[in-house]
């Protein structure tokens, strides 16, 4: 079931907002959303934590190899070793999210 009222943020929503705080032009705002974008991705594909204080933080976890089940045939299959990405909320941002809803 879709929620109709979930909005996206994107990169242009971003660069809006810097574009109206700091008042520089959407080309240099969109510049500095690809480079925090860039830096981000940088640190976790070396395998690095990435911290935002007072929003959280993206880890990389790396997986094993392991034997899965396809639902549906229940054949087994082996599921390959592989790295995700996974964000835990800072406290802030957990509190600051309860208190909208």
């Amino acid at each position: 079931m879709k929620n109709n009222n979930v909005r996206t943020l994107t990169r242009s929503d971003l660069a809006d907002a810097i574009t109206n705080e700091f008042r520089v032009t959407k080309f240099v705002a969109s510049e500095i959303v690809e480079d925090v974008l860039d830096e981000i991705s940088s640190a976790l594909m070396d395998d690095e934590n990435v911290k935002i204080a007072g929003f959280g933080t993206f880890m990389v976890r790396k997986k094993k190899e392991r034997i899965g089940r396809n639902p549906r045939t229940l054949k087994e299959a082996v599921i390959t070793a592989r790295k995700s990405i996974s964000f835990k909320a800072s406290a802030i941002l957990k509190r600051i999210t309860n208190e909208k809803s």
